[in-house]
């Protein structure tokens, strides 16, 4: 099966519509996701896209596919209102906490790297940052401004919203005509620059408290949010490329931008197949600090919020979130995870089971059927809740077989074996919950050990430090301190 032989069918946001699947850019399939701005811990609404784009990652790698996946790191740029004005988000981080702005990205990547693990998220093929393509940026910038898009306004170059949409229609992806714009735009100080409140900013002058800064050839600024992944897309993918996704959120005003500057700049379409996941939600309400219902996910593995019973795993996590199909709204909640939690544990069991049966010389239960509903599900905008559906009708078979009421043959037995492998493993990407088990208390332990061992510093006993920091350096295990405390990790 590992060779291209299914009929994709995917949902392209830009069409509004189900769509074959026919990749652009042999012999590659080019996919690009909009990644973190890396200026806080993980939550669960960087946990819904990494998972979704991760299962279609392994599905089309699956299928025989040859994938180039580029998840970009936002590192600069993002304006704390996202509207052009404001402080840059990590650079607010770093005077908070009186540290380098890449200290904070450094600290904060690793973080969502760690948390990534955590979820069996593959690692992207590439994964750049917005700082290591200023050059690539401001290229695109001059193209944009040469081919008559933009304009320069006191060392800022801002997109022309207006001039644009005479030529090509702005909105295509949102369906948000221009003249409504407005009701969606907010004055704001500092606006005056912009020939219109809606244009948006492909560089800023940086203000002279403002750290994160280049030379250009408009002013020491910096690039805008939307520029970097036009930029860092056709750098690694080419001007038009198979697949970009993200959040629902993204899809205005940020990937509408990144719509009009890649065909300011080069005439075409960037993208051929939109892909947006849906919000994750927490008892009916929308995720947000200001509600006390934002959840990181350490504070989930740990059981760490008010909001929790107790710790939930990564895998609990990873298969709550395939519960539910990727465009639907995900509700989080104690007794959603609870059930998770025990349809899981009722899928791995009855993987287990299968490697105990007896054969049959005759089946009752037809394997193949089940395994063409499990490709027709995954082929039909990758509907996972759909896939595991039809798993648990081959955990009921395999019960019954164990309890005498079906039977299965020997062949049927293996192709059972193949069929869970494949999907819940390699397709699904989840993972055995004993090897979790073991993991969480390793986890555990390191974070016990680095408890005493700061109680120790405390006390001034170095002896007892230095004993803790060597020995979990001699099995393994690195610790890093900072002001903020001590991160670990295995040493490679």
């Amino acid at each position: 099966m590992n060779s291209i032989q299914q009929k994709i069918f995917l949902y392209n946001t830009l069409t509004r519509k189900k769509e074959e699947f026919a990749p652009n850019h042999p012999p590659y399939v080019g996919m690009y996701v909009c990644g973190p701005t890396v200026y806080g811990d993980a939550h669960l609404g960087h946990a819904r896209p990494a998972v979704t784009f991760d299962v279609i990652y392994r599905y089309l790698k699956f299928c025989g596919y040859k994938v180039r996946y580029v998840r970009n790191i936002t590192d600069v740029g993002h304006l704390e209102n996202d509207a052009d004005e404001g402080e840059d988000k990590i650079q607010r981080k770093a005077r908070l906490e009186q540290l380098e702005p890449m200290e904070i990205v450094q600290r904060y990547t690793n973080s969502y790297h760690r948390n990534m693990d955590q979820l069996n998220v593959l690692r992207p093929d590439i994964e750049p940052r917005a700082t290591g393509h200023i050059i690539e940026q401001q290229a695109l910038v001059k193209k944009i401004l040469e081919n008559g898009f933009a304009y320069e306004s006191d060392g800022s170059v801002y997109f022309d919203v207006e001039k644009y949409n005479r030529k090509y229609p702005y909105g295509i992806l949102s369906g948000r005509r221009l003249e409504e714009l407005q009701a969606f735009t907010r004055e704001l100080e500092g606006s005056s620059e912009k020939r219109s409140p809606y244009d948006f900013a492909l560089w800023k002058k940086a203000q002279p408290t403002h750290i994160m800064r280049w030379p250009s050839p408009w002013s020491d600024g910096f690039p805008g949010w939307h520029l970097e992944c036009s930029a860092m897309g056709a750098r690694y993918l080419g001007e038009t490329f198979d697949i970009h996704g993200g959040g629902m959120d993204l899809i205005f005003p940020h990937h509408e931008a990144e719509i009009a500057q890649s065909m300011a700049a080069t005439g075409k379409q960037p993208v051929r197949y939109w892909i947006h996941n849906n919000m994750v939600t927490i008892n009916g309400q929308k995720m947000g600090k200001s509600l006390g219902n934002f959840i990181t996910l350490d504070e989930i593995f740990r059981g760490k919020h008010p909001q929790l019973q107790r710790a939930y795993s990564p895998m609990n996590i990873r298969f709550f979130i395939l519960q539910a199909h990727y465009r639907s709204t995900l509700d989080f909640s104690n007794e959603a995870l609870q059930a998770s939690e025990k349809g899981y544990k009722r899928l791995l069991e009855a993987y287990r089971t299968l490697h105990t049966l007896s054969p049959a010389q005759e089946s009752t239960f037809d394997v193949s059927k089940l395994r063409h509903n499990c490709f027709d599900a995954m082929n039909d905008d990758f509907n996972t809740p759909v896939v595991i559906a039809h798993l648990f009708e081959g955990v009921k078979a395999i019960n019954s077989t164990k309890a005498g009421t079906e039977q299965l043959t020997s062949e049927d037995i293996e192709s059972l074996k193949d069929t869970f492998r494949t999907f819940i493993f390699d397709i699904l990407g989840l993972l055995d919950e004993s090897t979790l088990e073991n993991t969480h208390l390793i986890e555990e332990l390191v974070g016990l050990l680095i408890e005493i061992r700061w109680e120790a510093r405390a006390r001034k006993d170095w002896a007892t430090s230095d004993r803790i920091r060597d020995r979990l350096k001699d099995i393994g295990i690195q610790l890093k301190d900072s002001k903020e405390g001590t991160e670990w990790s295995y040493i490679t």
